[in-house]
């Protein structure tokens, strides 16, 4: 967390291009008005570039890219489809809304997705997985991406929390099928709002960049208006306003998640020896170090933790306080997943219920004070040895 700590004079120096020498502020037609300048093009190319992958589609969030991501899989009504219990609402409402049915797997201590428990939710009507690298920790895609192949299971990444990061070198949302990106305002990289698809698969990027278009082909062989199309879709276009931002985000990325990550060494140098455990992290993983996530006895310690941060003057991001809009088994608000797993939703997965209970997250800034590791240290001292 997050990009939005690095917004200068490089975005602004974007923008003052696309206003100075365009002021065509759709990604696509106006040709003879624009100058050729397409920034949301020249944006998906470098991203493309540097995720190492042929083809990328930006949208407006990263709760667009799922949806666009299900809607190139043909996801259709009653199709399953398996993601994890520790996540954002995201991941779950865009499975809602391609009339898919959500199925919900426990959680590790990764704090991800449990491969063991993946395997038991599988059936003849699941047609799509999507992991989550929550708080910029890569899932343990070795195994996850083995049993997705095993059962011919396409492998969604949903890396709204792990842009810049890698497993065993390569780029996460790279490892499966499709990944997903989100870059909203509190993202490693941002444009406010927006989110980005990428693909390995020719096909299904066809038939994404069609669907988050209305059904735009986009054929050049007619102009818009008159364009082809072979299915119906929607209107996910990312602006080239944002797109226009998300080039000078994209040459940060780099600079974002490497001090994110000196950082969080600091902390984890500073609590070392105290009684806390630290989430597990899969051999092969670059994380993001979105947020240093540890783990005490009890849900009581963890909320005494939490209040003891905030009488230093810090915080903490997501567990134990935000807990309702990042656990499946708060979400009784949809009915989709009470039908499924009853109504004691709160106990259905009660594997992750008892870590996140004793979890706190600690945010990552770029710029951080130089006593904030030893302010943490001693709220941290202030609760486990009094």
């Amino acid at each position: 967390m997050p990009g939005f700590e690095v917004i200068g004079k490089e975005e602004f120096a974007e923008i003052k291009h696309l206003f100075d020498e365009s002021k065509i502020l759709f990604r696509h037609s106006f040709d003879h008005l624009r100058n050729n300048i397409y920034k949301v093009k020249e944006f998906e190319k470098a991203f493309a570039e540097r995720m190492k992958v042929p083809y990328a589609l930006g949208v407006t969030s990263g709760t667009a890219a799922l949806r666009v991501a299900l809607a190139a899989l043909d996801i259709k009504e009653g199709d399953e489809v398996i993601t994890q219990s520790f996540t954002f609402v995201a991941t779950v409402e865009a499975i809602i809304e391609s009339r898919a049915i959500p199925v919900i797997t426990e959680i590790d201590k990764t704090l991800n997705m449990d491969p063991i428990d993946l395997e038991k939710k599988i059936t003849e009507k699941t047609k799509a997985i999507i992991v989550v690298h929550m708080l910029g920790v890569p899932a343990r895609l070795k195994e996850i991406k083995q049993i997705a192949d095993n059962h011919g299971i396409p492998l969604i990444e949903d890396t709204a929390w792990g842009c810049g990061g890698c497993y065993e070198n390569i780029p996460l949302g790279t490892y499966g099928d499709i990944g997903t990106y989100s870059f909203d305002f509190a993202k490693t990289m941002t444009t406010g709002e927006g989110g980005m698809v990428v693909f390995k698969d020719k096909t299904l990027f066809d038939k994404a960049a069609a669907w988050h278009d209305h059904g735009h082909e986009n054929n050049p062989e007619f102009p818009r208006w008159e364009d082809s199309r072979s299915s119906s879709g929607f209107n996910y276009r990312m602006n080239e306003m944002q797109g226009a931002v998300g080039l000078a985000q994209l040459k940060k990325l780099d600079y974002v998640v490497e001090q994110q990550r000196i950082n969080a060494r600091l902390i984890i140098d500073a609590i070392s020896g105290l009684p806390i455990e630290l989430r597990d992290i899969p051999n092969g993983s670059y994380e993001t170090a979105d947020a240093l996530v540890f783990l005490v006895d009890s849900n009581q310690t963890a909320r005494q933790c939490r209040d003891a941060f905030i009488n230093a003057g810090l915080g903490t991001k997501i567990l134990p306080e935000a807990i309702t809009w990042h656990f499946a088994g708060t979400w009784d608000h949809m009915p989709e997943l009470v039908k499924r797993n009853g109504e004691d939703l709160i106990n259905a997965f009660p594997v992750s219920l008892q870590l996140l209970n004793r979890s706190v997250s600690l945010p990552i800034a770029i710029n951080i004070v130089k006593d904030f590791p030893i302010k943490i240290k001693e709220a941290l001292i202030s609760v486990l040895q009094s």
